[in-house]
């Protein structure tokens, strides 16, 4: 009888998960989602931070998994009961938590900058991102809005999107991190065409082979046909949706927002095209903070994040909730090359 030849299961791929502002709920959750089992069978998560840092953060949880401090992430050993970290020592010992200061954001930079550079040289399948405080990094002397701007400066990108998902909602963005009156000025078809293919191509990359897209006005009703606003959708908007429809792909807009999330929530559509930050924003964290995930779409590496801030008001507690970082990690698996 001849032998059975039976596959190899295939590798997990491995997760880069920067620690973020060291002040912030990242040290906390971080611990608290690798205390999980079921999160070591989906990935091999490897921290970039600091690993006194998530000692501390580790007493506070009361999470008893061991810290192994690595010199270089050839180090790592996977599967292992310890919290793997790539261990930067840059974070003062006495840093307080909840606290803005320029050593924070300068650990947040520092960790985003040696994931990206993990990642581009192959050592990492993807990047998952415990979140920074943009007034930190400022202070620390890097003027980025944030990781979705700091990580397409990293790689040499020149245009991202920022894409939220939550079980019952997917969210591109137009414009995230400026004034609303600036970002209704940047929205031009050129700009909007972009950000619909980059949602239109991430869906069919994971799938989706014909993605029903719904893209936002940018006033009340959708302007209606003229009463509001100063025609923004007939100029900014609608050449953009024609032109993707012109590719055969199922578009359709500029639709009254109210509405578009309302229909999308549902099931009507795949993906919604938000023009500004707080109408993407909003519907996705009334869905609950725990369950929406940030996806940069655009990059040439996979990034994904949780859908909420440092939270310095209860930083240093132990009470965060780590789900968010579980589901962006879960994201991040989903989109990883393998």
């Amino acid at each position: 009888m001849s032998a059975v030849t039976r596959s190899a299961a295939p590798a997990l791929p491995t997760i880069a998960i920067t620690m973020g502002d060291p002040a912030g709920i990242g040290p906390e959750i971080i611990m608290k989602a690798l205390a999980r089992p079921d999160v070591h069978a989906l990935c091999n998560p490897l921290v970039v931070g600091d690993a006194a840092r998530l000692r501390r953060a580790a007493a506070i949880t009361g999470v008893t998994l061991p810290v192994v401090a690595l010199s270089d992430a050839s180090e790592a050993r996977f599967p292992q009961q310890a919290v793997q970290c790539l261990d930067l020592k840059v974070t003062p010992v006495d840093l307080p938590f909840g606290q803005v200061s320029a050593a924070g954001g300068e650990t947040a930079y520092r960790c985003v900058e040696k994931a990206a550079q993990l990642v581009q040289s192959g050592v990492v399948q993807a990047i998952c991102t415990a979140p920074l405080n943009k007034e930190a990094l400022h202070a620390a002397g890097h003027k980025f809005p944030g990781h979705t701007e700091l990580l397409a400066h990293l790689t040499g990108t020149p245009e991202v999107s920022m894409m939220l998902t939550s079980p019952k909602l997917r969210v591109i963005h137009v414009t995230t991190h400026i004034g609303l009156l600036d970002a209704i000025e940047k929205i031009e078809p050129g700009l909007v065409e972009r950000v619909i293919t980059r949602g239109h191509d991430v869906l069919v990359k994971a799938g989706i082979t014909t993605p029903k897209i719904g893209v936002c006005a940018i006033n009340p009703h959708a302007g209606e046909n003229g009463l509001f606003g100063r025609g923004e959708e007939a100029v900014k908007i609608t050449p953009a949706v024609e032109a993707c429809q012109a590719k055969g792909w199922d578009v359709r807009g500029p639709l009254p927002a109210d509405t578009l999330f309302f229909l999308a929530g549902r099931g009507d559509y795949d993906l919604v095209v938000a023009m500004y930050h707080d109408q993407g924003h909003g519907p996705i964290k009334v869905l609950g903070l725990e369950a929406g995930v940030n996806v940069t779409v655009g990059l040439p590496v996979i990034r994904t994040s949780v859908d909420h801030g440092t939270a310095f008001d209860i930083a240093g507690t132990g009470v965060a909730d780590e789900r968010s970082l579980i589901e962006a990690l879960r994201q991040a698996v989903d989109l990883a090359p393998r």
